[in-house]
C-alpha cells in the first residue's frame, strides 16, 4: 500500500504560481503512474494530470493545458505540479493519486486507487 503526503498549497494572486509536492512511501516509486486531481467546493474530483510510471508520458485536463506541468524526482520518490498562470476557478483541494497498477501509463483516471491527504489551493481575484 502506498502512502502519499502532498504539501506546497497555499494562497496565491491571480497570474502567479505555486508548485505542489506529493511524497511517496511505501511501494517502488518508479513501478506505478501517479496523477493530480482537484476538488473544489461543491464539486465532483475532477482530474488535472497524470505522468506514466517511467515518465516517458504526460496527460492533462484540458483546463490547465499549457499552464500546468506534472513531473516525478525518482531520487526523492516526489511528483511534482508546477502551475503557472493560476486563476480564480483553479482554486480546490488538489490531491495526488497513484495507480493502482504498475507500468501504467496513468491515462485513464479510472486507474487511480491511492490518494493523498489534499492540499489547499486558493487563487484570489
Amino acid at each position: 500500500q502506498v502512502q502519499l503526503v502532498e504539501s506546497g498549497g497555499g494562497l496565491v494572486q491571480a497570474g502567479g504560481s505555486l508548485r505542489l509536492s506529493c511524497a511517496a512511501s511505501g511501494r517502488t516509486f518508479s513501478s506505478y503512474a501517479m496523477g493530480w486531481f482537484r476538488q473544489a467546493p461543491g464539486k465532483e474530483r475532477e482530474f488535472v494530470a497524470a505522468i506514466s510510471w517511467s515518465g516517458g508520458s504526460t496527460y492533462y485536463a484540458d483546463s490547465v493545458k499549457c499552464r500546468f506541468t506534472i513531473s516525478r524526482e525518482y531520487a526523492k520518490n516526489t511528483v511534482y505540479l508546477q502551475m503557472n498562470s493560476l486563476k480564480p476557478e483553479d482554486t480546490a483541494v488538489y490531491y495526488c493519486a497513484a495507480d493502482r497498477l504498475d507500468y501504467g501509463l496513468g491515462k485513464d483516471p479510472r486507474d487511480f486507487g491511492s490518494w493523498g491527504q489534499g492540499t489547499q489551493v486558493t487563487v484570489s481575484s
